[in-house]
């Protein structure tokens, strides 16, 4: 009778799957529900972002299913990586909203790690804008400065981008930056750069920055150093990227393994073994919500910088990192130095104000 059940179970569940195979994208989303995660707490930055995508994507997406905006943070973004790799369903119903962070931390350190990104499959990201790197305008005007004296740096805790560029920017360009580390976040470095107790502040993204500081941009009240990014932002083309001062082309492949998370931004992804037809529906809505009139009319009141890059050119990023050879990766574990290790901490996107 056991091994009858047995069979009977298998069969039921082979039917299922056979229907749902045969189920049209629309068919299988009509009355579903997405969970939209957020890899940080509410009111951070990626928050805000999941939110304001889970408010417009499902009008997009065939079948129009529920958007249901929830939060998994720790790690610095792990727990929820985890989360979409092994324990949430693998059919489309389920998506996280992340920063690149995950890559470089599976590449460079691996603690905590239970996902693969390369089985991830990556629906877009919402904003590639790059990061930035400044200092107080009483302070250096130029990196060739930076080499001469000694700049105070104002940090967060281990793996933050307030320690991991000067860092780097110290072991493969020549720099004489010293991090003040224990700032409990960046708005007291902000605070401690106008008193004078530091000069200056690495890795704000320029939409961040832009969105809570443009009065210190209007007025000249810092100087951009350089920018972390494959190519220079539109808004920012005289401001040098970070690899523009590498020592030597070594150094310069190794500074490009970062400025790929840049690349990768603030990225939207779901579960692996997504069917491909989903998985278009879900890159293709994700597309579509990028340029809707009423989507770009709440980020701009939100004063969210939306520059946003398709699925397919993230994964294949993503794919590029991975690759990165051995001996590579072993060179920039050691370019960021024991404090500079990202992933674990890493934290995420500013609020926007």
């Amino acid at each position: 009778m056991r091994k009858l059940d047995a069979v009977l179970g298998a069969l039921a569940a082979l039917l299922l799957a056979t229907h749902a195979e045969a189920q049209s994208v629309e068919e299988f989303y009509r009355g579903k529900t997405i969970n939209m995660i957020a890899s940080t707490g509410p009111g951070d930055g990626i928050d805000t972002d999941a939110r304001l995508v889970g408010r417009f994507i499902g009008n997009h997406i065939p079948g129009k299913p529920l958007i249901v905006n929830k939060n998994m943070p720790g790690a610095g973004h792990v727990v929820a990586a985890n989360y979409l790799a092994n324990e949430a369903p693998k059919d489309g119903t389920v998506m996280l909203v992340t920063l690149g962070a995950i890559v470089t931390h599976q590449l460079l350190d691996g603690r905590g790690v239970r996902y693969d990104v390369n089985k991830f499959r990556w629906v877009g990201s919402i904003d590639t804008g790059n990061q930035t790197f400044y200092v107080w305008h009483t302070s250096v005007k130029s990196i060739e400065e930076a080499r001469k004296r000694e700049v105070l740096m104002g940090g967060t805790g281990s793996g933050s981008y307030t320690i991991l560029y000067p860092t780097l920017m110290n072991n493969l360009a020549g720099t004489k930056f010293k991090i003040i580390a224990g700032y409990p976040n960046a708005n007291e470095i902000h605070l401690a750069m106008q008193r004078g107790e530091i000069e200056g502040r690495a890795g704000n993204h320029y939409s961040s920055l832009k969105a809570v500081n443009s009065d210190w941009i209007r007025d000249k009240q810092i100087n951009m150093l350089f920018q972390i990014g494959l190519t220079r932002d539109a808004e920012m083309p005289d401001v040098p990227l970070m690899t523009d001062f590498a020592l030597n082309e070594e150094n310069k492949k190794i500074m490009l393994v970062f400025e790929g998370e840049t690349a990768i931004g603030q990225t939207v992804l779901t579960s692996p073994g997504v069917p491909d037809d989903r998985l278009a529906a879900l890159r293709r809505a994700f597309d579509e919500t990028m340029t809707d009139p009423d989507f770009m009319a709440e980020a701009k009141k939100a004063k969210l910088d939306v520059q946003p890059a398709p699925g397919a050119k993230v994964q294949d990023i993503v794919a590029k990192m991975t690759a990165t050879p051995p001996d590579l990766v072993a060179k920039a574990q050691k370019a960021m130095g024991e404090d500079g290790l990202v992933g674990a901490g890493s934290g995420g996107k500013p609020p926007a104000k």
